[in-house]
């Protein structure tokens, strides 16, 4: 029978239903040509123009999408079942009405053998059917396309109608605008005119995007209810619940429902009976939604749909749209982001992480202009910076030790004349300034954020928001699973089962022993690049000659940190995984254990990776050199190296700014644009194999749920997060040593602001909109990251820079109260003769004069003195004054931080009112909402005694008191 002639004989009440439910009809075997359905069931036949965005009626919205790879069933045990229970054996779409069908004694195609039975490809089948089914249930609308030029993949559409959309918004707590609009409470006085002129300044640099400006009034907002629909303004039904909204509620519903049945029958024989019943068995204790269903390719992807195109002539105009023009195009780089726009679009989660982001940024803007003038004022000094000019001074003649064994001679001081004036630069006093400016700044970034925070929240009425716990991991349900099978097979109890530590300690210690095992290894490359470091230095120096010799540190420096840089990214991509398989094994139980869990993995290998070679150069090198005739050895043939005579303080500089630009260029950028793209590239390759010839045609036709599938799933925000909390600690852990570290951090942020824009808008699949009131886990690791930077920034300027020594020989040892003298007084003495054999140099006159007295960076007494080479006075002074900084310092910037945060509130004063006036309004709507149901209902009372008042003239009768009702009651 055709699908016409089955619907004309429905009752009338029942066609609607049949017409809601189109693809019950080809579920149970009705797959007849699209013609026949559009005229059977009187659907628009010129729905296609929707470009999907409709099902085929054209009206109804397709809020979600679920993706398949069908497979032609496998012979007659299927056609056996489906006959069973009524069904008739269903044509293939698009294979034409007369071709014979096999029929019940058919065995695989009429006339052919039969083909291999695939199991595994009938349960996931029979799973879609029954799921499909339970949605059904649940009161969603389906419709599935299998005619598709996409090979082998088909799509279930999804709409959610209105009655399921008010049912789930009332469980969810949704908060909706009602009806009611109150006024904000505005500025007065000179706030007023203040703000005014600020609009009017900024106005340029505002996104043309309609809302985005301060507004005036506001709608009051309240859980939605069925019972208060009066409350809500329901006038356009169709856009009440924007296409967010729906997509959100339509995902609970697919999380939550689940296909528990074993519909699976493996067929006779004994084996296969017992496979059946140990299947069926798993089956009855399980439960796949649609997480579950995805982890075992029962669905290859689930996804909301994007509005529409976001380029062409004749795209209408939709929010995707709006967003390419105003956010994620390069050349509105000098705008504010339209965020309210992002989190209509995009859900509350990533909206809070470009806010952030854009927070993040133009509190940059301070920072690098503090930054570019600390740098300014060192360029200004260098030539009057004393030591500098004394290190340049040829005149002085200071001969200094060789920097290696045998194949190094001795050289003069003067040849470090660049490196010491570079030096400057960045050691002078007022980097002691920005350091404490930089701790500030990070304690009023915070706090700045913490309100910004607060105000979205009140305009995106998150206010009373609490996380529900999710929904279990499908990989947690299947080990509960395999937990209590084994449970149920030794006894018969049946108590409620999860997974316990002792579940979890194999994980745990596998997780422990990698991720040590794993900080090793970076320890062991770096060690690998100090002995490159060594080494090279050694051989340029035995065939360099004496004009080349003079930039053998910066030569080596530079190289050794691009070999730095290029294993930190390679190690970046490989801790990455490695960090998601670890907490795989742990079997977190709920996403955000999950993510919790992989973002604290993921940042402390990565925070080992960055800045281990950072660490070294600033805290390390240098350190344990030794002295002349006792070096220190690294397996007794490599020497450790030295810091220039000018400190260790401009190879820091270099090796943060080669690895922060190569890391924010390379990694953050270039692989941010290439790797979609190329990813991209090939799915269009594969395609286009797989595809039939005009697939370049269809390319331009195709719908909306076919164009989004061949974009990029959405992987989640840990990435994006990750690389700008990297670059956080850059800015903030060593400013001390390369003040134009904010600025770099500022250029690259408005390039990165756009460009994760543009992926999320034209690379991505739309994600799933999730509500959040705050940026989860990060705020910690921000916070964390910002008290370390004190400590750091502390050692930094004691121990790596020359400020402590300086500040200790101007108010010690110097003897007319100026700098003249430091680099003397810094520098030891050494006599040739006392060398270690077969360390001295190889050619002692390659100065042109015998050397009998050489120098080197130390505090230690000279050769001439009773305790010659000891440690001196000096060396102990030095020391003390340096812990001392450190911990005042410390304490002083610690002490300051605490005071910003705690003067700063963490909710503005206006919004603390605007969260107070909102619930004395809501108070006063119900009072006067219960108000007017007293006086209807005394209203009604009213009359009725009035009715009753004629009545009870006529006698007692009519009273319940009259002897017709004894006893005086009914």
């Amino acid at each position: 029978m055709r699908v016409n002639e089955k619907y004309s004989t429905l009752p009338a009440e029942d066609r609607s239903v049949h017409i809601i439910n189109i693809c019950a009809i080809e579920d149970i075997g009705y797959l007849p040509s699209e013609g026949t359905l559009l005229n059977s069931l009187s659907v628009d036949p010129d729905a296609e123009c929707k470009h999907g965005l409709y099902l085929r009626d054209g009206r109804r919205k397709v809020d979600y999408i679920l993706v398949y790879h069908p497979k032609r069933p496998s012979g007659s045990r299927t056609l056996a079942r489906r006959v069973q229970h009524g069904d008739v054996a269903p044509t293939a779409r698009g294979t034409r009405q007369d071709q014979p069908l096999p029929g019940k004694g058919d065995v695989g195609t009429a006339g052919g053998p039969e083909p291999p039975m695939d199991y595994h490809e009938d349960d996931k089948r029979f799973r879609r059917e029954e799921y499909e089914g339970n949605l059904l249930e649940a009161g969603l609308e389906l419709e599935r396309d299998e005619e598709t030029k996409i090979h082998g993949v088909g799509f279930v559409k999804i709409h959610a109608p209105w009655n399921v959309l008010c049912r789930e918004a009332e469980f969810l707590k949704l908060k909706m605008p009602t009806k009611k609009l109150y006024h904000i409470n505005e500025t007065r006085g000179l706030l007023k005119k203040i703000n005014s002129v600020l609009q009017k300044i900024t106005d340029p640099i505002q996104p043309k995007v309609a809302g985005h400006r301060p507004q005036t009034t506001k709608r009051l907002s309240y859980p939605f209810s069925r019972e208060k629909q009066h409350l809500f303004d329901l006038s356009d039904k169709d856009s009440f619940f924007d296409s967010k909204t729906r997509s959100t509620i339509v995902y609970e519903i697919l999380k939550r429902t689940t296909c528990t049945k074993a519909k699976y029958s493996m067929g006779q024989g004994e084996g296969r009976k017992k496979d059946s019943a140990l299947l069926s068995k798993r089956r009855k204790c399980s439960k796949y939604g649609i997480t579950s269903l995805l982890a075992n390719g029962v669905y290859s992807a689930a996804y909301p749909l994007h509005d529409g195109d976001y380029e062409g002539e004749n795209v209408e105009f939709n929010d995707r749209k709006l967003l390419y023009q105003e956010w994620a195009s390069y050349g509105v780089f000098y705008k504010y982001q339209p965020i309210d726009l992002v989190r209509k679009y995009f859900g509350e989660k990533i909206g809070l992480y470009f806010a952030w982001l854009g927070v993040y940024t133009q509190m940059l803007i301070p920072a690098s202009v503090v930054g570019i003038i600390v740098f300014l004022y060192g360029c200004a000094t260098v030539d009057e910076n004393i030591p500098s000019m004394e290190m340049c001074d040829q005149r002085h003649n200071i001969t200094m030790c060789p920097l290696c064994d045998k194949t190094c001679s001795y050289w003069k001081m003067s040849s470090a004349c660049a490196t010491a004036r570079a030096s400057h630069l960045f050691d002078n006093p007022a980097t002691v300034f920005f350091s404490v400016f930089m701790a500030l700044w990070a304690a009023t970034f915070m706090e700045h954020w913490k309100r910004k925070q607060m105000r979205l929240n009140y305009r995106w009425d998150l206010t009373g928001f609490e996380e529900e716990e999710d929904h279990p991991r499908a990989e947690y349900e299947a080990r509960v699973l395999e937990k209590s099978l084994r449970k149920e097979s030794k006894s018969k109890e049946t108590d409620k089962v999860k997974l316990t530590w002792r579940d979890r300690f194999p994980a745990y210690v596998t997780n422990l022993v990698s991720i040590v095992f794993m900080i090793a290894v970076t320890f062991a490359i770096v060690l690998g690049v100090i002995i490159y470091r060594i080494s090279t230095a050694a051989a340029l120096a035995m065939n360099s000659s004496p004009s080349v010799r003079s930039n053998i540190r910066v030569t080596v420096t530079a190289t050794a940190v691009i070999i730095n840089l290029v294993v930190i990214i390679l190690l970046d991509e490989v801790y990455g995984c490695i960090a998601r398989w670890l907490t795989k094994i742990e079997v977190p139980k709920t996403e955000k254990s999950f993510e919790e869990r992989l973002i604290f993995k993921a940042f402390l290998l990565k925070f080992v990776n960055s800045y281990t070679p950072i660490f070294y150069v600033a805290f390390f090198k240098g350190r344990f050199v030794g002295r002349p005739g006792d070096y220190v050895y690294i397996f007794r043939s490599f020497r450790m190296e030295e810091c220039a005579p000018g400190g260790c303080l401009m190879e820091l500089c270099i090796q943060l700014s080669i690895i922060m630009l190569g890391k924010q260029l390379i990694q953050n950028n270039l692989f941010e644009i290439g790797i979609p793209k190329m990813k991209k590239f090939i799915r269009y390759l594969r395609l286009r194999r797989q595809s039939p010839p005009d697939h370049d045609e269809y390319g331009k036709k195709r719908q909306r749920y076919e164009a989004d599938y061949t974009l990029e799933p959405f992987a989640g925000l840990t990435p994006e997060y990750m690389e700008m909390i990297i670059q956080f600690g850059f800015v903030t852990l060593f400013v001390a040593s390369f003040p134009l570290a904010p600025l770099f951090a500022l250029l690259n942020n408005i390039i990165e602001i756009r460009l994760d824009a543009k992926k999320f808008v034209t690379e991505l699949r739309r994600p799933v909109a999730v509500r959040a009131k705050d940026i989860g886990i990060w705020y910690n690791i921000l916070r964390g990251v910002g008290k370390l930077a004190v400590i750091i920034n502390a050692f930094v300027i004691s121990f790596t820079s020359d400020f402590i020594p300086r500040l200790v020989y101007l108010y010690m040892y110097s003897q007319n109260g100026t700098m003249h003298g430091f680099v003397n007084h810094t520098l030891s003495s050494f006599n040739v003769s006392d060398f270690q054999n077969g360390t001295a140099p190889n050619d002692p006159l390659d100065l042109g004069y015998e050397v009998q007295i050489c120098r080197y960076k130390d505090y230690r007494e000279p050769p001439w003195s009773e305790h010659k080479y000891d440690i001196s006075k000096d060396f102990w002074a030095v020391l003390a004054a340096r812990l001392a900084f450190v911990i005042v310092f410390q304490n002083l910037v610690m002490f300051m931080s605490d005071f910003v945060d705690w003067v700063i509130p963490d909710i503005p004063k206006d919004i603390s009112q605007q969260i107070h006036k909102e619930k004395v309004l809501m108070v006063e709507l119900f009072m006067r909402e219960e108000q007017g149901k007293q006086r209807l209902l005394g209203t009604w009372m009213e009359k009725d005694r009035k009715k009753e008042e004629p009545c009870n003239s006529h006698g007692p009768k009519a009273g319940l008191d009259s002897p017709e009702y004894p006893g005086g009651a009914l």
